[in-house]
């Protein structure tokens, strides 16, 4: 290793830690994709993670049935593709084995259990002033658990489902059955026979409601909102890569209308089951307000079967029951919520709003975000080529 990438420490009572390189907060697929990139360029960095592995959402939180909805291609990090014996939408195993190859190929070894508390830019010194702390115990035998890192770059990798989010419900402290997140979700073996209230409409909750029924449940999914639901494949094609392939040479708004049309064709008048079509073309709803479409990879079946039932917004809960804004009830057993996740960001880069913007890439004073604007994998690998280009030119301009 070169003295460009060692680390100095210095003996100060909280373990100051001066880096010459970036540092990434984060070893989801997005912080892994800036590493990468920039180990190519021959950059030093440092990834902290505050969990005990790499990809924690996808290892620790995520449904035993998951798959890619794009096809490998689309979701692939940069420089090393998927292996060709990979099926076009991989398992969630597989992905995981994915990024565990990627982090070992490129050499890319966090510190593990780093818990970042805060990160503040000090204008007078031109770096940023990264505090953490270990809750893995393993320097706790040293007498130093918590940390402060200085560097001149910072990638914030940490993503956009770093906290669950669980909306309240008048009652829903006496509802006497269980209730979880999907991140806490894993198989529908554990629902066998139960009346399942699945909230929420976007791929995830159709997901849970889809394997609720292969395991003899009975799912009823709250669609409170309207709801773009696509094919997964058209012409042959992955819905994404043919809506690529038609805005080169269409308007978005056309290709709207094309997606649309061809899902109208597949599944027929979907509003008469109860799921209300935005009036955005799903396209242009992503680009301006981040809402994904549905990729339909059956559930609509089960919808129109009628074993999967959809039904209003809630209005309370009591025990065993739920009352809907139309005045029903429905006796339920458990309760699964699908209501996303937020960044946590806010609450440990101070500034933030100063430094960063969501929808770019680059910052202010060696700032850089991935996985943030809304374009998954696929725009994130992007970003993190971009990142790693500008930090390493900056990086060797240094360099005397």
């Amino acid at each position: 290793m070169s003295t460009l990438a060692k680390i100095t420490s210095l003996s100060y009572p909280r373990g100051r830690i001066f880096f010459n390189g970036p540092i990434i907060v984060g070893s989801g697929p997005s912080g892994l994709a800036v590493a990468a990139c920039l180990r190519d360029k021959g950059v030093p960095f440092l990834v902290l993670e505050k969990s005990n592995c790499i990809a924690s959402l996808w290892q620790t939180r995520t449904y035993d049935r998951l798959k890619l909805h794009l096809t490998k291609h689309f979701c692939q990090l940069p420089k090393l593709p998927f292996p060709d014996h990979f099926p076009k939408y991989p398992s969630k195993k597989q992905f995981i084995l994915y990024l565990e190859s990627y982090a070992k190929h490129f050499n890319i070894n966090p510190t593990f259990n780093e818990t970042v508390l805060s990160a503040q830019y000090n204008k007078a010194s031109g770096f940023w002033q990264v505090r953490s702390v270990n809750t893995g115990g393993v320097k706790e035998a040293e007498g130093i658990l918590e940390h402060e890192y200085i560097c001149r770059w910072l990638v914030v990798a940490t993503g956009e489902n770093a906290e669950m989010v669980i909306p309240e419900f008048d009652g829903l402290s006496s509802f006497d059955g269980r209730v979880i997140h999907t991140s806490e979700y894993k198989s529908g073996k554990e629902y066998h026979g139960q009346r399942v209230l699945v909230v929420g409409c976007g791929n995830s909750a159709m997901e849970v409601c889809l394997d609720l029924c292969h395991h003899n449940a009975i799912p009823f999914m709250v669609l409170r909102n309207s709801v773009h639901v696509l094919p997964r494949e058209m012409f042959g094609k992955s819905t994404f890569e043919l809506a690529v392939i038609l805005m080169k040479w269409l308007p978005i708004w056309m290709v709207d209308k094309i997606l649309l049309a061809y899902a109208y064709i597949v599944f027929g008048d979907i509003e008469k089951y109860g799921i209300k079509r935005p009036c955005i073309g799903p396209l242009e709803l992503k680009n301006t307000q981040g809402k994904t479409p549905v990729l339909d990879t059956g559930t609509l079946e089960k919808i129109k079967s009628g074993e999967i039932k959809i039904v209003p917004g809630i209005k309370s809960f009591s025990s065993g029951k739920v009352e809907f804004v139309d005045g029903k009830f429905i006796d339920i057993d458990s309760v699964i919520f699908a209501t996303g996740y937020r960044s946590n960001v806010p609450s440990w880069l101070q500034g933030s709003g100063e430094f960063l913007s969501e929808n770019e890439w680059k910052g202010n004073a060696g700032l850089y975000a991935v996985g943030f604007t809304k374009r998954g994998l696929f725009g994130a690998s992007m970003d993190a080529v971009k990142i790693a280009e500008d930090i390493a030119d900056k990086f060797f301009a240094c360099i005397p």
